[in-house]
């Protein structure tokens, strides 16, 4: 990866799940509790963190899927997904924190807009940045159901530029997996990927990103405020 000179920058856009907020046990746990009231089996924690990041539907078809050892139909998929979205609501909070550094990296980058873009349904998104203290940093919260679109296409990354009057020369796309690389490289955005291990770093490297770090705090190292606009 080539080096990476400080660049101005005037709007974050930041993924939710495993970028801001560690929500993998509470995902895990109420995907499982849906599969059990349709009468399947749980899956490995571990297992279903790995199907995460493309929105509700992608989630539970890839769940179901696992669990079934072949294609799910259309009712059961909607069936779960409704049992998933139930159990959600009751248990977003149980474990779900910010990352380590978190809400000092938001503080530290005051000088710029912030939004988040996330594949997460928009009420959980902001239920949970509410409840963990941060929801008023954000000057906009786009879900997954906030536009017709979905990451990794770039339009939700391009609604929310537009509406916080950024251009995509001076935005950066913040998040922990290819699906944001993809998206913020498609809609002109700066790309940073944020992994603390070796194989989340080798798939972000491998999709294209400009930047990658292990901590948010690390940001201001390479970004600073833009040039006033005439």
């Amino acid at each position: 990866m080539p080096a990476f000179a400080p660049r101005p920058c005037r709007l974050f856009l930041f993924d939710l799940d495993g970028t801001l907020i560690d929500s993998k046990g509470d995902i895990a746990s109420a995907l499982n509790l849906a599969l059990a009231r349709a009468g399947l089996r749980r899956l490995p924690p571990a297992r279903i963190a790995g199907f995460i990041g493309d929105g509700v539907r992608k989630l539970v078809e890839r769940s179901l899927r696992e669990a079934l050892s072949s294609e799910p139909d259309e009712p059961l998929l909607l069936r779960v997904t409704d049992l998933y979205l139930e159990e959600y609501a009751e248990h977003l909070l149980d474990t779900t924190r910010l990352f380590p550094g978190v809400e000092e990296a938001l503080e530290s980058l005051d000088w710029a807009k912030l939004a988040v873009v996330t594949n997460k349904p928009e009420r959980f998104s902001r239920q949970i940045l509410d409840a963990l203290g941060i929801v008023r940093r954000f000057a906009l919260i786009l879900g997954g159901d906030s536009t017709r679109l979905r990451k990794p296409d770039p339009a939700p990354l391009l609604e929310a530029m537009d509406r916080c009057g950024a251009d995509p020369g001076d935005s950066a796309m913040v998040g922990d997996s290819p699906i944001d690389v993809q998206a913020g490289k498609a809609a002109g955005a700066v790309t940073c990927g944020i992994a603390v291990n070796a194989v989340d770093r080798d798939k972000l490297s491998a999709a294209g990103c400009d930047l990658l770090i292990s901590d948010m705090r690390e940001l201001t190292a390479y970004f600073r405020p833009p040039a006033a606009r005439a």
